[in-house]
């Protein structure tokens, strides 16, 4: 990834936040409702509408070029709020080393916080229906509601969808079959690093609209 911001010659940087649920390969515990049976790290947590056994893959996303530019795993039922802090410090530390800045973060109102929203300058994330604020706000029908800068700066937010969209259509992420948070975890990462060795060879070739197509290399 560095090799592609370094060619993209950046010195700005909006990153994208958000999580993708990994189904874990495990049933629950009969003894405990909340944990896996063959897999004691999973942990049970919302998976969009629902609850289910898994991890989350919390990342960081540069949304002009799909780029991961970070990310972590943790078991299901940890606060996406929780590892914000850790994803915007490795963020900077991956933009630090092309001399870079992270510009603005993007995220939905699963991060939202003061807290978050005080790690960088400016945030573009939505108000949730429990929380004061003149900022962006978003309802059940995905419609953006409030400043309309900021309203067009969350339109980058679906960039991290289609990143975790490849990962589920590749490299199987709807239920990743290795057991343990440091095999998914390692699992996830190889996965991360196959798209952006990816993308390098698409630049490379000067084919950038293969860059999240493995397939175009397989053939």
């Amino acid at each position: 990834m560095v090799w592609l911001l370094r060619r993209a010659g950046v010195a700005e940087v909006d990153a994208v936040l958000d999580a993708c649920f990994v189904k874990a390969w495990s049933i629950r515990d009969p003894e405990s409702n909340k944990v896996g049976l063959s897999d004691p790290d999973a942990r049970v947590g919302r998976n969009g509408r629902g609850y289910d056994l898994g991890y989350k893959l919390h990342t960081s996303v540069e949304p002009k070029r799909i780029l991961p530019l970070a990310c972590l795993m943790a078991p299901a039922n940890q606060n996406e709020k929780r590892h914000a802090s850790t994803l915007v410090e490795r963020t900077r530390s991956v933009l630090g080393r092309v001399d870079a800045r992270l510009r603005c973060l993007i995220g939905d109102s699963q991060i939202s916080s003061s807290r978050v929203r005080n790690l960088v300058d400016c945030s573009v994330i939505p108000y949730t229906s429990s929380q004061r604020g003149d900022g962006l706000r978003v309802d059940r029908m995905f419609r953006s509601h409030g400043p309309e800068a900021l309203a067009v700066e969350y339109r980058k937010r679906p960039a991290v969808e289609a990143l975790f969209a490849y990962l589920r259509n590749h490299f199987g992420f709807d239920v990743v079959k290795v057991r343990g948070l440091l095999d998914v975890s390692v699992y996830a990462l190889l996965s991360v690093l196959c798209i952006v060795l990816n993308g390098e060879a698409a630049e490379s070739l000067g084919r950038p609209d293969k860059a999240l197509s493995p397939t175009f290399f397989n053939t």
